[in-house]
Order: structure tokens, then C-alpha cells, then sequence
């Protein structure tokens, strides 16, 4: 069975954009962008929502060819084209950069592909984790807390059915107070 992480940057108020989707409180570090290239790299598939993979595609595609790009911008811009991704949505029948769109039930294909064989996937955007979350799919959490306050915009968490123990895996404080916490999802038994 495969493994399933949700993580992103979030404010210490638990948003991972602000209202309207501003994301410019979320400068990371060269430390900090080296850690999520790392996790990155780790991952065989992306599972992403419409908005992130909207997001994302606008910017990494062509992000290695940028002037003053660094050697871990450059990677994760190579690393990102190149790992294949599923989007879903209902608004796209196709989609570039390694991607196959799947327009129904996203729920039953993220439980199809945790039953099957190979690496670690992502799920990014707090719509689509959210639902992975009250699902019971998602294994680890990895949070990554920027110490300001956004007052509002897309919650990292939402409302569950019911409550998910947790086990502590790392603790690490990078530059300019950024705290990454990662959690396993303790199974019973």
C-alpha cells in the first residue's frame, strides 16, 4: 500500500493562502526550499486540486530557465515537471507537464492508487486533502508554520468526522522562525 502526504506551508493561524489567495507571506528560506526539494524528490505521484496545480504550472514548468535561478530552484523545477501528477477537476479534460486529469469521484481513485503498488504520493491543495483527510487516507502530515497571522483564506484543516491520532516524526526550526512538524497518522492495533 502506498503512502499519503499532505504538507504545505501554512501561517501560525493555520491558513495555507490568505484571503484572495495571497501567498507573499510565504517567502521560504534557501534552507527551507532545500527541505521541500527534498521531500519533493521523495515523492513518486502529485495528487493535486484545480487552484495548486493551477498554481503550480504557472510558475515550475519553465522555472529552471529563469535568470538567477538557484541550483535547488533549478532542481525542483526538473523534479516537478517530471513527476507524474493526477489533477482533479471539472473544469479540464487535458492537462501538460506529466499530467492525467481524472473528473470523477477523486475520492475512489486516491483510494485506487493507495492500494497499489509504489512509492509515496502528495496530495496538495486543502480542498482535495480535505476530503483525502475525512476519508481516512492521508498517513503523514507535514506542517510547515511561518510565524505570521493571515486573519482568513484556505484553512490548512477542515472540519473532520471524527478524530485522527498522531504520532510526532520531526521537529525542525529553520530561518526566520519557520517551524516544519511532521505527524504519522497512528494506526490502531
Amino acid at each position: 500500500m502506498r503512502k499519503l502526504v499532505y504538507g504545505m506551508n501554512l501561517s501560525l493561524d493555520g491558513y495555507t493562502t490568505a484571503a484572495g489567495g495571497d501567498l507573499g507571506w510565504s517567502a521560504p528560506s534557501d534552507e527551507l526550499f532545500e527541505w521541500w526539494l527534498e521531500q519533493e524528490q521523495a515523492i513518486e505521484l502529485f495528487l493535486y486540486g484545480r487552484k495548486l496545480w493551477e498554481m503550480m504550472g504557472s510558475h515550475w514548468p519553465t522555472a529552471d530557465e529563469l535568470p538567477g535561478a538557484t541550483p535547488a530552484e533549478i532542481a525542483f523545477a526538473r523534479n516537478w515537471r517530471d513527476t507524474p501528477k493526477v489533477l482533479f477537476t471539472s473544469t479540464k479534460t487535458e492537462a501538460p507537464w506529466n499530467t492525467r486529469v481524472v473528473t470523477g469521484d477523486a475520492i475512489a481513485e486516491i483510494t485506487r492508487l493507495k492500494a497499489g503498488d509504489g512509492g509515496p504520493m502528495r496530495v496538495g491543495g486543502p480542498t482535495l486533502a480535505a476530503a483525502a483527510m475525512r476519508a481516512g487516507l492521508v498517513d503523514e502530515y507535514e506542517i510547515v508554520t511561518h510565524p505570521v497571522l493571515v486573519g482568513g483564506g484556505a484553512p490548512f484543516f477542515t472540519a473532520l468526522d471524527s478524530w485522527v491520532n498522531l504520532n510526532l516524526v520531526e521537529t525542525r526550526t529553520l530561518p526566520g522562525g519557520v517551524v516544519v512538524t511532521r505527524y504519522e497518522r497512528r494506526r490502531a492495533g
